[in-house]
């Protein structure tokens, strides 16, 4: 959700009104959430003037460990330097921290590639944004997931139910650090998860939605204590009930 939102809003600084807007002093700090959207919280050192030149050679863009030959326009100008610059800080300051972790293993390579192409400036801010476009896509719609047998039925279902709150098992990326909750596309794909997890005896579907429009599930090491819950559908597995009245 941060690294989309701060390439939507570097996809809006590269085609202003004003022209491509560099942010010289591009720190996380300089960032906030606002209901979801990363916004700049200072735009003293933003510029919209591109480096000018005479030659290539005039156009090198320089960072700490890395620095990128581009071109020199026929007016004079070293050609995207400054979407080139928002882009290349994206990557090293939130890129490289965020992207690798959480997402499913089947959305990986395609972050991995947004990475190394971000990383080495072969793509440019319209790319980079049809590529988080088409991998959020991917993650709301499920397309992600591969066909497997229905493991859901292993399970049997018990509608208006749940089991009392408490600190179970904890798993990675959790959005509760007292157990294990994550966002799932459906009940199947939850179902997958809970039979990779040694822990994990029976999960919870519950009404509460992340950003994407995904439920949330909560996996848990037991299923006992039930109580009324009309909003959620508890999933035990069968080898667990076994020998348990229900």
């Amino acid at each position: 959700q941060i690294c989309l939102s701060l390439v939507k809003l570097l996809f809006y600084l590269a085609h202003s009104p004003l022209g491509s807007i560099a942010l010289l002093d591009f720190q996380p700090r300089q960032f906030v959430m606002v209901d979801g959207n990363l916004k700049v919280t200072d735009m003293d050192d933003a510029s919209t003037e591109e480096l000018s030149c005479k030659e290539d050679n005039d156009c090198t863009l320089d960072f700490p460990t890395k620095s990128f030959p581009l071109k020199c326009s026929v007016v004079g100008k070293c050609e995207g330097i400054n979407e080139k610059r928002n882009l290349f800080n994206a990557y090293r300051y939130f890129f490289t921290y965020l992207l690798p972790h959480s997402a499913p293993p089947a959305l990986r390579p395609l972050l991995s590639d947004i990475l190394n192409a971000t990383g080495d400036l072969q793509y440019g801010i319209n790319e980079t944004l049809r590529a988080f476009e088409k991998v959020l896509h991917l993650y709301k719609s499920g397309l992600y997931l591969q066909k497997k047998p229905l493991l859901l039925e292993d399970y049997i279902s018990l509608k208006g139910f749940r089991t009392v709150e408490g600190e179970d098992y904890r798993c990675w990326p959790s959005y509760s650090h007292l157990g294990c909750l994550l966002s799932i596309h459906s009940a199947e794909e939850a179902a997958a998860i809970c039979n990779s997890q040694l822990q994990c005896q029976s999960f919870i579907v519950t009404q509460h939605r992340t950003w994407t429009g995904r439920p949330l599930a909560s996996f848990q090491s037991s299923w006992t204590d039930l109580i009324p819950d009309t909003n959620a559908v508890v999933y035990i597995k069968r080898s667990a009930s076994s020998g348990e009245r229900l």
